[in-house]
């Protein structure tokens, strides 16, 4: 059972050391706290501005009482922006990523490397042989 159990924590152990993996959990803790950039963007600046055309002070306050349940759409229009806005971001730096790697892989690879000196003398003597 012992070496079960050492085999499955060395595998763990491989498994996390792994490069995607620790890329993967920088990603996660880099998101976080862009997430926390992008809501104070849509909270602070861009709902305010809306707002103005809304005649309302903030978007969380647009609310419509049907029966006795308060429906709050303001804080769904917010959530909806907050995507779109996180989902653009996405994007464009997968697009500036892709197009780093195209232009990485388009550049001509370099030329051959020419004949050393020893093997344009084996050549030569191949074709003095072969005049013979």
């Amino acid at each position: 059972m012992a070496e079960k159990t050492s085999g499955f924590f060395a595998e763990f152990k491989t498994f996390i050391a792994r490069g995607n993996v620790m890329d993967m959990a920088v990603g996660v803790i880099v998101g976080g706290a862009f997430s926390n950039i992008t809501n104070s963007l849509i909270n602070d600046i861009v709902m305010p501005l809306l707002g103005i055309f809304t005649n309302s002070v903030s978007f969380a306050e647009m609310e419509v009482q049907v029966g006795p349940a308060v429906v709050t759409y303001g804080n769904f229009i917010q959530a909806v922006l907050n995507f779109l806005i996180m989902a653009f971001v996405v994007f464009c730096l997968v697009k500036a990523l892709n197009s780093f790697h195209k232009k990485k892989e388009e550049a001509p690879p370099p030329p051959p490397p020419g004949p050393s000196a020893e093997e344009a003398l084996l050549t030569e003597i191949r074709d003095l042989l072969r005049e013979k």
